[in-house]
């Protein structure tokens, strides 16, 4: 069953999906204040027929690996990033923006 869990970057939706486009991982691109351009992971979805099968968090790895080998920051605006894969993947915290570093020390 390589095919169906086969994950392909769509650059013109801005997302990785599934083979068959039934789940997905959307996200934007922007630059921040240094010309750097930051993948904002805004959206996972998997229909409730896929569920259980790690589909999520397979999406996960294919964006933050392409975002990895472009020198891309992620921001992990998708609560299913933020409080369920990265907890789960911590070494991929090492990616993650920080713009708040300065912020957080007042």
């Amino acid at each position: 069953g390589g095919e169906k869990n086969k994950r392909v970057w769509n650059e013109k939706e801005m997302k990785f999906e599934t083979g068959d486009k039934k789940a997905y991982l959307e996200y934007e691109l922007r630059g921040d204040d240094g010309g750097k351009l930051v993948m904002d992971i805004t959206h996972t979805y998997v229909p409730p027929s896929k569920r259980g099968q790690g589909l999520a968090a397979h999406l996960c790895v294919a964006a933050f690996f392409h975002a990895q080998n472009h020198s891309f920051s992620v921001i992990p605006t998708c609560s299913y990033v933020s409080d369920t894969f990265l907890p789960r993947n911590p070494t991929w915290n090492s990616i993650l923006y920080k713009e708040d570093v300065v912020k957080s020390s007042m």
